[in-house]
């Protein structure tokens, strides 16, 4: 049975942090490349970081560089998402989603459309 499980959402004030996280349910996943994405109310889900399969290489949308961090561990099955100086623009749900096949660990850059596997999200907020 595949499941992805995101936990770690909630409600913080702007400029606060959060850490989401996202448990696999095997090793299925331990080779593909992960990647968080967030859809807030009325726009398109988006990409906020993704990361190769061994941790190698990692990629992040412009509005979020310099903050957010991606990162996983592969023994425990997870990846993590450390989200700094969080702005009331980051509220949104956030997704952890699976590549659809193995990658290179050089090349985190998976499109949206090929990723195989979903989490059923974890709601940010942030107040002004």
């Amino acid at each position: 049975q595949v499941r992805l499980v995101e936990t770690g959402g909630g409600l913080v004030q702007a400029g606060g942090s959060l850490k989401l996280s996202c448990a696999a349910s095997g090793r299925i996943f331990i080779s593909y490349t992960m990647g968080w994405f967030r859809q807030a109310p009325g726009k398109e889900r988006e990409l906020v970081a993704a990361i190769s399969w061994r941790g190698g290489n990692a990629a992040y949308a412009d509005s979020v560089k310099g903050r957010f961090i991606v990162s996983r561990d592969n023994a425990k099955n997870a990846v993590y998402l450390q989200m700094n100086s969080l702005k009331p623009e980051d509220t949104a749900v956030y997704y952890c989603a699976a590549d659809s096949r193995p990658r290179s660990d050089s090349d985190p850059n998976t499109p949206l459309n090929e990723y195989g596997y979903w989490g059923q999200g974890t709601q940010v907020t942030v107040s002004s």
